[in-house]
């Protein structure tokens, strides 16, 4: 209820006559007023509702943009939705982080993304000059096509058109890929054997380690664990006499990849061999001990070990190689006995708890030994394609069948290229471990 009481004139007269009429003793307006004003006036007006205040306690800060930090959080209530910070946490919250506290991995990873959507986030860092975000891919230079009708294409037109690569060379990149595969865990080690002697077993390790050596970048290492005197020093041409039993007797003296390679032979590959014992009454002497000290010392330096086992299959060497084997290749001739001694081989790793090892293997046949031409190869490879993941022939080669050196340029393209795809085989079948 609201009283409103009419004002006089001024002065003291003014203020009799305001309390006269507010008495009612007077009419409001005089003598010619046709009424009086009532005693009291009531008015009523719609108010809007009361605005809930909220407590100082709970008074909101905007935090545009801005992380809190855990560690200033004072008062967290799982009842509510507030969260009361401490002053520094406020003051941190309203004052925009300069770039110096937010450091140049922030900024690399953020400003540029909201400099996109249209937020002004300080000066860039050199961090978010990349290629990728500078170059464009379709204004660089292409690299001329390999191939005859390409390469004609590509000069007549004066680089214009670009037909890209022929389809050959596409499948040698793409083989160039496989073998060159990156390996994570250490060292993978490779043994290349058979119950049989004479198959080819040495120069297979000679082709497998040049394949790998020519495309791969990293280092690749042959050892002859052959205890009945090895040959496969004699397919490279020999840079130094020591052999493995001097590096078992120097192992506790050699500190770095400089003095290793002092004690093997360097093809034009870049394949590292490691001789055997020439003298026959040490030969023995190389047992499953002394591998593992050859074995632990090249897998320091060497990110693939190839062994060229012995036919001892049962001798303490075969042991330790399969011990440490990643993946296997078993060598079989194109003979009849050949053939079966290589899959009798198969049957005793699986009888000795190798079977995982068995599954994995590749089987290389060498064409080049006796009897091949009247062996059918495509029923042997049936009969190994039942048993392991692959097989892969090898082709005859006069290089090969003189039995000395090996150059790996010299060999034919079709022996070059089974072997290449023999590594590439290896690459990809090398079990995932970690790193």
């Amino acid at each position: 209820m609201v009283t409103d009481r009419a004002s006089g004139d001024e002065g003291d007269g003014g203020l009799g006559r305001a309390r006269s009429v507010a008495d009612g003793l007077e009419p409001a307006g005089g003598d010619d007023l046709a009424t009086t004003l009532p005693e009291s006036l009531t008015i009523e007006v719609a108010l809007p509702a009361p605005v809930h205040e909220a407590p100082e306690e709970e008074a909101a800060v905007a935090l545009v943009g801005t992380g809190v930090d855990p560690s200033v959080v004072a008062v967290l209530e799982t009842n509510t939705t507030s969260i009361s910070l401490s002053e520094p946490a406020l003051a941190a919250a309203t004052t925009p982080a300069s770039p110096a506290d937010t450091g140049s991995i922030a900024i690399a990873d953020y400003s540029r993304r909201e400099r996109m959507a249209g937020t002004d986030v300080g000066p860039e860092s050199a961090a978010m000059l990349t290629a990728d975000r500078l170059i464009d891919p379709r204004r660089g230079p292409r690299s001329a096509p390999e191939g005859a009708w390409q390469r004609f294409v590509y000069r007549t037109t004066f680089k214009r058109v670009n037909l890209g690569d022929s389809a050959r060379v596409r499948a040698r990149k793409e083989l160039d890929a496989r073998i060159d595969a990156v390996l994570e865990g250490g060292a993978r080690f490779v043994p290349v054997l058979t119950r049989k002697g004479g198959v080819g077993k040495t120069t297979i390790t000679t082709l497998l380690g040049m394949a790998l050596a020519s495309v791969r970048e990293d280092r690749i290492i042959a050892i002859d664990a052959n205890p009945d005197r090895g040959t496969l020093s004699e397919r490279v041409t020999k840079q130094t006499r020591a052999t493995v039993r001097d590096v078992v007797n120097k192992a506790a003296s050699i500190q770095g990849f400089t003095d290793f390679t002092r004690l093997v032979s360097r093809d034009a590959t870049r394949l590292d061999i490691l001789a055997s014992d020439t003298d026959p009454m040490l030969s023995e002497a190389f047992d499953e001990n002394d591998y593992n000290v050859v074995a632990d010392l090249a897998a320091r330096y060497y990110s693939i070990v190839l062994t060229d086992c012995g036919t001892g299959i049962v001798h303490s060497v075969m042991r330790a190689t399969l011990q440490r084997a990643d993946s296997i290749v078993i060598v079989s001739g194109g003979s009849v006995d050949e053939a079966r001694l290589a899959s009798e081989t198969l049957t005793w790793l699986e009888a000795n708890g190798y079977g995982e090892l068995v599954r994995n293997a590749v089987v290389a046949i060498n064409t080049a030994t006796q009897g091949t031409n009247l062996v059918k190869l495509e029923e042997i490879e049936a009969h190994f394609a039942s048993r392991v993941r692959a097989i892969v022939r090898i082709p005859y080669d006069e290089q090969l069948a003189a039995g000395s050196v090996i150059h790996w340029s010299d060999l034919r393209p079709l022996t070059r290229q089974s072997a290449r795809e023999l590594a590439g085989i290896v690459i990809g079948g090398m079990p995932d471990r970690e790193a």
